[in-house]
């Protein structure tokens, strides 16, 4: 099964390059991207982005297919901000997944202090070694029960360096608790609760946050963040927490899409 989309306002590259999802790869003319146990061949053709999959409708959602992003693009010009509006124009494809919200817990517990290349590396290896194995073709990412159960020294030989108890301690809480508590709080509230977790600070609670819950009010700050806040906003403070509490006042329920735009705009030098 498959369906298409107007290119314009959905490009795979600058959808999935952007730091928000780490399971993808290249796979003919586009990409396979893995979900939790779902995956899809998502490609360009001409003015069109196609996407293959048994699964079209939860791959419709996680694209984010229903939501109007040339009003986003607009939006985001309107701040007459030079970064935001080359990015918004250049980048009018990038769209925020509605990803699983488990596999963003643990996916971003292993971002914290990591390159790219290293993060997929490393999930890549637990999927292997604990996830489902589906239709003979891809792992699934594995359970919460089966994070839990595989102890710190799994995590520790997979790559994940000091990361390893992170994983399975929390890994071992969500097995016991689940997250529904989780599922309708506000984005403060949300952000509160995350960083009870083991191995949550406040940028990758505010990653899971945006990336798993779609709390567009959340603006992740990191280093690409910081050089954006000094060089193109003339910020001049220190603290993490504070510059994105500023960025969210200005930007709002869009922070988010800003983000986005923000962070990917810089790492291609637009």
């Amino acid at each position: 099964m498959k369906f298409d989309f107007n290119a314009e306002y959905f490009n795979p590259l600058h959808t999935l390059d952007c730091g928000q999802t780490f399971r993808f790869f290249p796979y003919k003319q586009g990409f396979a991207v893995l979900s939790a146990n779902k995956a899809c061949y998502v490609y360009s053709d001409g003015n069109k982005t196609v996407v293959e999959s048994g699964d079209c409708d939860y791959f419709w959602r996680y694209f984010d297919l229903d939501r109007d992003y040339s009003e986003i693009a607009e939006k985001a010009k309107s701040y007459n901000i030079p970064l935001l509006s080359r990015s918004a124009e250049l980048c009018k494809g990038l769209r925020i997944l509605n990803q699983n919200r488990e596999e963003m817990i643990f996916s971003f517990i292993i971002s914290q202090n990591n390159n790219i290349p290293r993060i997929k590396g490393i999930i890549n290896r637990i999927c292997e070694g604990l996830g489902e194995h589906v239709d003979g073709k891809y792992y699934a990412f594995p359970t919460a029960k089966a994070i839990a159960e595989a102890g710190a020294e799994f995590f520790r030989n997979a790559g994940a360096g000091y990361r390893d108890v992170y994983l399975a301690e929390t890994g071992a809480r969500i097995a016991l608790e689940g997250i529904e508590r989780l599922e309708n709080l506000d984005a403060a509230s949300l952000k509160s609760e995350l960083l009870k977790y083991k191995g949550v600070g406040p940028k990758v609670a505010d990653c899971i946050s945006l990336f798993g819950f779609g709390k567009t009010d959340s603006f992740p700050v990191d280093t690409w963040i910081e050089k954006i806040y000094r060089e193109d906003f003339g910020g001049t403070l220190k603290n993490r927490d504070k510059i994105s509490k500023y960025l969210v006042e200005l930007f709002g329920e869009n922070s988010g899409y800003m983000q986005q735009y923000l962070f990917y705009g810089k790492r291609l030098n637009l």
